[in-house]
């Protein structure tokens, strides 16, 4: 859930629904917002009791007693599919946790009072509200996907000799995420999870395939005199040139601007439309990112934001006008009078499927966009998170 412009990976939530699953006795699947979850009965879970929800990514602290209940799965907290049904996150009653008042309110995030982390390491960097930089140099970032280096990281000793050999300094030019263009913002999309309010929405959406990579964004400011400044970024840093580091082996920000000479674009664009004040584009980099889930030969971008400075956000159909008339891609369209199912697990299940972009493998999901305003959501296979997490 986002709260506060930030994904909180644990925060306070109240059950809705008990379920019995159908041939096992000593469970039952919970419901929280949107999620299922499986829990035991003798929890005693009812409905409209206060609980802690940790959503899927999460990595609890092997420290803290409370969660050595997870030992055998590493702490980590995955979707898993078992007596038949999926079960996403984990749910534990608010007494298990006595710094917490029984008041707290509901939509509290509690993950920095838990110590809770993404479970990817590099996320935790990756992810953060902070400009920061790779936690190990481009050269040993194979050396560290290695399995027995990934079993070591759990350490806390061990990473912290392995960062003083191989760790990256931090850059002193490291810069955040421009915030001084008011439509311009990092893109995180909430789950329909976190939305059940919307099920069953009666507008027509644009629905777009969800890909697996990382978030470009590319703005070209007008400035005086007839000069423009550009702006290449990562989700949470400014990429103030092609040699600075960042989380992949390569600059993926810069060699795709480059690649797509995408700073002229969006200069011609300001040329022919005067009265902006400037321009920007967001899209998922996908390739050699994220372990290549799409099994692509190069990095490519896809294009899902075009953004004026006089109306915000064009919608989909438009945006991918402009974008295909330069000769760059726009994330798959796969609907553009989507009408949203009327159950979650509907939603969930046409979240299934093959990528438009590599038809040989399944898609993360789709995104989902009022072209009437802003609301805007994703749903993310269950199935797709089985695999790949």
């Amino acid at each position: 859930m986002i709260i506060n412009n930030k994904r909180a990976l644990a925060y306070i939530t109240t059950i809705k629904g008990i379920y019995p699953i159908e041939g096992y006795d000593r469970v039952e699947h919970a419901e929280v917002l949107g999620w299922r979850v499986i829990v035991s009965k003798n929890d005693n879970f009812k409905v409209g009791d206060k609980c802690v929800y940790f959503e899927v990514d999460s990595l609890c602290p092997a420290s803290d007693e409370r969660f050595a209940f997870l030992e055998k799965r590493h702490y980590k907290i995955k979707t898993i599919k078992m007596c038949g049904v999926y079960s996403q996150g984990l749910v534990m009653p608010v007494s298990a946790f006595k710094e917490f008042p029984e008041d707290i309110p509901e939509n509290t995030d509690v993950t920095d009072i838990l110590g809770i982390k993404y479970y990817v390491e590099e996320d935790n960097v990756r992810k953060s509200d902070t400009p920061a930089t790779p936690t190990v140099k481009a050269k040993y970032k194979k050396l560290a996907k290695k399995p027995i280096i990934k079993k070591l990281m759990k350490y806390k000793w061990f990473r912290k000799v392995f960062y003083a050999f191989f760790g990256q300094k931090k850059q002193k030019n490291a810069k955040a995420f421009p915030t001084n263009f008011p439509y311009v913002h990092k893109t995180d999309e909430e789950r329909i999870e976190n939305l059940p309010h919307l099920v069953g929405y009666e507008n027509p959406l644009i629905a777009t395939e969800k890909l697996d990579g990382t978030s470009c964004t590319y703005i070209l400011e007008r400035k005086k005199h007839g000069k423009f400044e550009f702006y290449v970024t990562s989700r949470n840093v400014r990429q103030l040139t092609p040699e600075q580091d960042c989380y992949h082996e390569s600059n993926i920000y810069w060699e795709l601007a480059n690649k797509y000479k995408i700073e002229d674009k969006l200069k011609k664009y300001l040329e022919d439309n005067p009265d902006l004040e400037y321009v920007c584009i967001q899209g998922e980099g996908v390739g050699n990112v994220q372990g290549n889930p799409l099994k692509l030969k190069e990095n490519d971008l896809y294009v899902f934001n075009f953004i004026r400075s006089d109306i915000g956000r064009l919608d989909s159909v438009k945006g991918k006008n402009i974008i295909n008339a330069w000769d760059m891609k726009w994330v798959p369209i796969l609907d553009t009078k989507y009408m949203l199912p009327k159950t979650m697990e509907e939603i969930k299940v046409a979240s299934d499927g093959k990528s438009v972009v590599n038809p040989n493998v399944m898609r993360e999901g789709i995104v989902f966009r009022d072209p009437t305003n802003d609301l805007s959501f994703k749903s993310v296979s269950r199935d797709y998170m089985l695999k790949h997490s």
